[in-house]
């Protein structure tokens, strides 16, 4: 008998028929009946726990029941917001809402293709986690404080402001800080996932850093449209940060996605970086205690950025605001009418429930604004979490020079202390754009606009 037969019989594809041949094999040896093989496999199929402590039979039995579905003939209902995006990222997102796992999707205006689910891609599981669908940067997210220096000091002193960006950040792969930074992240149990015990001591020496990427630290005005919190409207310096949980994010992500990987080997290909991991299984509660270390972990990076930049300027915080995303939250959401409890994968989408607050970034020359969710249910609570490229790193570094780059960031008023040609203005879409497509999915609250802009370099200097 081949795979052919077994799916003929209903065996599922994957662990289930590779015991399927297992027990042929043991059958035939052990002097069975080969006529008999078809009705054996039928009456395993059909009622697996009935053999769950037959010696040759119960291996089958439990592959069986712990098959997963197969892929759904029909995608489950997800919505789009905003026109004229990526065609391939919106087939990634109806890919994903093809997995049987999968029960409510939404794709945010800022969406642009990733590695399984796009980026601004939200997805709604039961009962499991996908390592793919929250990314490799676990838990990015921003933060913004606005500061008692005066607006002044962005044209009067920028070298001020320059020297303590460059002082109290690091950036790029690798990147540490020699003297090390201490935060109450560092007394939580990272002995929940070998991955985060084995990576502590690299997170230490990576506390208060910033990656690659579109990873940045910059200064700029802050304009409050109304009152927040307790800041009254008006205009306020502000450092705005975006960056995540480092190389042991990634690490974790690279381990458990690979986990995934393996216990479905046979997904269709278009589906393999959507693997999933059970809540309920020993990896799938490693992951999601790892993952929410994560976030604690990326949350600390930005807290010690924010601490020692307004320290170095001897500035008290006026406002403190954050949020993050590529995460995965348990909500109660309305799913074909009947509210349940299930898991929201968020990759790079902001939560934007009734009230939350956020921070939606545009480019180094453009702005981002602070944010209420509206709390729509068709998108699972969420908004974009930025502009969304447009072209690809690659593409932009042969694309664009410094010299063209610089005179259009000297129009807008921004100086750039640092950054790569992949992070050019021009590789993000209309922020303003974005913005409108989400008109239902949040109130703009303020408005930022960057001056001082640090990212990292090509070749920066990974220690100091």
């Amino acid at each position: 008998m081949n795979t052919k037969d077994f799916i003929r019989l209903g065996v599922p594809l994957g662990e289930a028929t590779r015991r399927a041949t297992d027990f042929v094999s043991q059958f035939i040896l052990s002097g069975g009946d080969k006529s008999r093989l078809e009705e054996e496999l039928k009456a395993i199929v059909a009622n697996p726990a009935l053999f769950s402590e037959d010696p040759m039979r119960k291996e089958l039995a439990i592959a069986i029941v712990n098959a997963p579905p197969p892929p759904r003939a029909e995608p489950v209902k997800y919505r789009q917001w905003g026109e004229g995006l990526e065609h391939e990222a919106v087939m990634q997102m109806e890919r994903a809402c093809l997995l049987p796992v999968a029960v409510a999707g939404a794709l945010m205006p800022d969406a642009h293709v990733g590695y399984g689910l796009p980026i601004g891609g939200v997805l709604a599981t039961e009962n499991v986690v996908i390592p793919y669908a929250v990314g490799v940067d676990i838990a990015c997210r921003m933060k913004m404080t606005v500061l008692d220096v005066p607006i002044r000091e962005l044209e009067r002193h920028p070298e001020r402001l320059t020297r303590a960006i460059e002082a109290e950040t690091r950036f790029g792969v690798g990147a540490t800080f020699k003297n090390r930074r201490q935060h109450e992240v560092l007394d939580a149990d990272w002995s929940v996932s070998p991955v985060t015990s084995q990576n502590k001591d690299r997170a230490w020496s990576q506390l208060g850093t910033s990656g690659s990427g579109n990873h940045f630290v910059e200064f700029g005005l802050f304009t409050a449209h109304g009152k927040i919190h307790d800041l009254e409207p008006g205009a306020y310096l502000a450092l705005l940060s975006h960056s995540g949980s480092r190389g042991t994010g990634a690490a974790v992500c690279d381990h458990y996605s690979k986990i995934a990987f393996s216990q479905f080997p046979d997904l269709p290909s278009e589906l393999k970086r959507l693997a999933w991991l059970a809540l309920d299984s020993q990896e799938g509660q490693e992951y999601w205690a790892a993952m929410e270390l994560m976030g604690r972990y990326a949350a600390a990076n930005h807290a010690l950025i924010h601490k020692h930049v307004a320290a170095n300027l001897g500035a008290n915080v006026l406002l403190d605001l954050e949020n993050h995303h590529n995460f995965a939250w348990k909500e109660k959401h309305t799913i074909n009418g009947q509210e349940k409890e299930v898991i929201v994968h968020r990759k790079g989408a902001t939560p934007a429930g009734e009230g939350v607050l956020g921070i939606i970034p545009g480019s180094m020359a453009s702005p981002g604004f602070v944010v209420s969710g509206k709390g729509n249910p068709e998108s699972l609570d969420s908004a974009s979490h930025g502009a969304g490229r447009v072209m690809s790193r690659t593409q932009a570094t042969k694309t664009f020079q410094w010299k063209k780059v610089n005179a259009f960031l000297r129009e807008k008023g921004v100086t750039l202390i640092s950054a790569g040609l992949d992070e050019v203005p021009m590789v993000y879409k209309n922020i303003h754009e974005v913005m409108a497509a989400q008109k239902d999915l949040v109130t703009v609250l303020g408005q930022f606009d960057p001056k001082l802009v640090k990212m990292a370099p090509h070749g920066e200097r990974p220690e100091d």
